[in-house]
């Protein structure tokens, strides 16, 4: 038989040499973190800004040397002046404000009916055998390809690019959250109807709670695509927006206006993304994955 360690009357392991028992070694031993708490969240938030601030210091220099001329990469400096002129007329805000109703609109449209159909199919294996197999063929036609044909439907107002933004929208999440319902314990599902809940209780109480994570997920992938979309559903067939902007000024040769709508677009793609985190850790609060540290 192998032989079996020795503890001492309270169970703890025998002392060593130093006179420490095994399990306040153990403690001793292992790591701490260094560093004042106040140190711990300064370095929380800037840690992720330091690549970004890198970057623009990169370029800074690169412009101000003149390694890339102006022609091809205009500094930041140009590219903020872009800004400010546009701002004094008015423009700029109404571009962005039009861009932000259309990526409100889509997305709404798309994660609406994304959600509602992902419930569906997740829940009941009726519908998984109606419709799961016409979404998933539908999901293979790439929907920057329908363009064209968006554009002979609806012409070039609104609703081309609102459809086509929904319809970006519509599949991240409809496959995640098909993918977190059925991802949840088929245990707990049967103790509620064990307990009497009906379908919607079971829904509500056990299956959103446990596909969320998954579900925010794809939300938060869907608004990538949805900003996509746009770029695309505006440089082709529009007259206003950040999409117009940067088409309108690759035609007048504008550099610094076509660098300023790619940080306007990666700027509201950084923003949303910014608001789904702030979602995910309130909706997930007892999740221990998306709990603050607390020091």
């Amino acid at each position: 038989m192998p032989e079996q360690p020795l503890l001492t009357k309270n169970g703890e392991p025998p002392a060593g040499p130093s006179g420490a028992t095994g399990s306040e070694t153990d403690r001793a031993a292992a790591p701490r973190p260094t560093g004042s708490p106040a140190a711990r969240r300064i370095g929380r938030a800037l840690g992720p800004w330091a690549v970004p601030l890198l970057a623009l210091a990169v370029w800074q220099v690169t412009a101000r040397t003149g390694v890339l001329a102006p022609s091809v990469l205009p500094g930041p400096q140009a590219v903020l002046r872009a800004g400010t002129d546009l701002a004094a007329t008015g423009d700029l805000q109404q571009y962005i404000l039009t861009s932000l109703r259309r990526i409100a609109q889509g997305f709404a449209l798309g994660a609406a009916t994304g959600l509602v159909l992902g419930f569906v199919v997740g829940m009941s294996k009726l519908a998984e055998l109606l419709l799961d197999r016409s979404l998933q063929m539908v999901r293979t036609i790439p929907h920057l390809a329908l363009v064209p044909l968006m554009i002979a439907w609806f012409g070039i107002g609104e609703e081309p690019k609102i459809l086509l933004v929904a319809l970006g929208t519509f599949f991240p999440i409809y496959l995640n959250t098909v993918t977190g319902i059925r991802g949840v314990d088929p245990k707990l599902l049967e103790l509620g109807r064990s307990y009497g809940l009906g379908r919607w209780s079971l829904v509500r109480d056990i299956a959103v709670p446990g596909a969320m994570p998954t579900i925010l997920a794809g939300i938060r992938y869907s608004l990538g695509v949805a900003w996509i979309t746009l770029v695309v559903a505006e440089t082709i067939s529009a007259d206003d927006g950040i999409g117009y902007l940067a088409q309108d000024a690759r035609q007048m040769l504008r550099t610094d206006q076509m660098v300023l709508a790619i940080v306007l677009y990666a700027l509201a793609g950084l923003l949303a993304d910014l608001l789904t985190r702030l979602v995910e850790r309130r909706v997930l609060r007892w999740h221990p994955h998306y709990r603050r540290p607390t020091s």
